[in-house]
């Protein structure tokens, strides 16, 4: 009868466990075609279980939660500072989350080391247990019962030693492999900060660029009300007609379009470079102009010396031969779990115990009781050896997998440094055309310039027609973007190569 009720009992059990598994399903959302409601707490936070059994009177809009409106405060700036682009630079590695986080995972892979060599040392270890037992009964022979008791307690301390003292060179190869992960967690946080100048340098030239757009389109609309007024003032003497006015107010207003994009793009561009800065959007800063100078039209160091005095230096080079050296130190670690181990092992105990026995007659004679209390002290040293015979093959296939890993590091390094050279050969390549097409856009600006203003007098003189002038001025127009554009990307492929060859530690010059 007993036992049906404990499978009773247990069936009952299993039924109310599979219950609270399945109750979970009221914290999912109801039905596939419903938003899902959370409860939530006075505070606005999204309180975990069940869902809101009431109907969402926003529908799919969440609750908001007023904790999470606290932005970010802006970077400590100087509003009436005017920032260069190493200014930016600096600003940039103090804030970006980038290089706090490579900074973290150096510091991480570096205790990793650490604890590598730790296992040179002993392990100690403390152990204290203590413990009571009771009982008492009642026993009865020949008609005479006797009332019995007992007692025990003692406590247990104990220390142990643990120490490897020879392992054939497993723990060396645990310590360099881990070593040179740090080498590589270094190298990947030198790397991300050179990231984060590149990405700032070209985003401060892109919106250098955006501004000299502006400046460009702001001129040109000085220049299209200057057309217009000239047609309007011919239209006026009856020197020139109604369609001239209306073209020039169609340029007029077209540069006035080409202004506002240009402002917008302006916008964005600001917008991007605090993005790359790592900075908040909010921020207000004054950004220095790029500084104008002639750029030379080539460059004297060819493309091979480039790639042989710098593929070495990369971060992605340096970081690919770091982690085969470390590769190989694994597979030495692999190699030794083959090999026996010599340990030395200590312990040291104290135990302190009583026990007390006492028995009741229940004629009334004196109750015979027992107390017995001990103290001991022991403690032993032993060393061994420790011979690995058989394992299901775990270790060969350890090692199988660490000269697996090796050989895809040593195919890795290989890959890496010919993907350096492609990028430094492309960079290169980048630089020396964007050079030429800054010296003959300049060429086509001071061209179109000269075209404009001869234009402009002759129609002005009436012995030109407003078609070749408001032609003239759009094409002065591309001509100062084309340059802009040219002097931008010429600055940018010089930072693209700096950051190929593995020289960008700072703005680039």
């Amino acid at each position: 009868m007993r036992g049906c009720e404990g499978s009773i009992v247990a069936v009952l059990s299993v039924l109310l466990l599979l219950g609270c598994a399945t109750s979970a399903l009221e914290m999912a959302p109801d039905r596939p075609d419903r938003p899902w409601s959370p409860a939530t707490a006075p505070s606005g936070q999204i309180i975990p279980g069940k869902r809101n059994t009431a109907a969402p009177a926003n529908g799919y809009v969440l609750p908001a939660n007023p904790a999470l409106a606290n932005i970010a405060p802006s970077a400590a700036v100087d509003a009436s500072r005017v920032y260069s682009l190493p200014d930016l630079i600096d600003l940039a590695e103090s804030n970006n989350t980038t290089t706090r986080i490579a900074w973290n995972d150096a510091r991480r892979v570096a205790l990793a080391a650490g604890i590598a060599e730790s296992n040179y040392l002993p392990r100690m270890t403390a152990t204290a247990i203590g413990g009571y037992q009771g009982n008492s009964g009642n026993d009865s022979t020949q008609g005479v019962s006797f009332n019995n008791s007992g007692s025990a307690n003692g406590t247990v301390s104990a220390v142990s030693l643990q120490w490897l003292l020879f392992d054939f060179g497993q723990r060396a190869a645990v310590v360099e492999a881990a070593k040179e992960a740090s080498v590589v967690a270094n190298i990947a946080f030198n790397a991300a900060h050179q990231q984060v100048i590149y990405n700032v340098t070209l985003a401060f030239y892109a919106h250098a660029a955006a501004r000299a757009r502006v400046a460009t389109a702001t001129q040109s609309l000085s220049n299209a009300q200057a057309v217009q007024s000239a047609a309007e003032a011919r239209y006026k003497h009856s020197a020139g007609t109604v369609i001239e006015v209306a073209q020039a107010r169609l340029g007029t207003a077209q540069t006035k379009l080409a202004l506002v994009r240009a402002s917008g793009d302006e916008k964005d561009a600001y917008l991007s470079l605090l993005t790359a800065m790592g900075i908040s959007p909010l921020t207000r800063i004054l950004i220095a102009d790029v500084a104008s100078r002639d750029l030379s039209p080539s460059l004297e160091t060819s493309v091979e010396a480039i790639v042989a005095s710098s593929i070495a230096r990369r971060p992605d080079v340096l970081g690919a031969d770091a982690a085969r050296s470390a590769s190989l130190a694994s597979i030495r670690s692999a190699q030794a779990e083959f090999m026996p181990k010599i340990f030395l092992s200590a312990v040291g105990a104290y135990n302190e115990g009583g026990l007390g026995l006492t028995a009741l007659p229940s004629a009334g004679q004196q109750p015979p009781t027992v107390n017995i209390n001990g103290h001991h002290f022991n403690g032993g040293v032993f060393i061994g050896v420790s011979i690995p015979l058989y394992d299901g093959g775990t270790r060969s296939a350890l090692l199988s997998q660490a000269r697996a890993e090796a050989d895809s590091a040593d195919a890795r390094l290989t890959h890496v440094r010919d993907e350096a050279v492609r990028e430094i050969v492309l960079a290169d390549n980048s630089l020396r055309t964007s050079l030429s097409a800054y010296q003959a856009s300049k060429s086509l600006a001071s061209a179109a310039q000269t075209t404009f203003d001869a234009a402009l007098a002759a129609y002005q003189h009436g012995v030109g027609s407003i078609t070749d002038l408001t032609l003239a001025d759009t094409q002065l127009l591309q001509a100062k973007n084309a340059t802009t554009d040219a002097y931008s990307a010429a600055l940018s492929a010089a930072a693209t190569l700096a950051l190929a060859t593995g020289v960008l530690g700072a703005a680039p010059q």
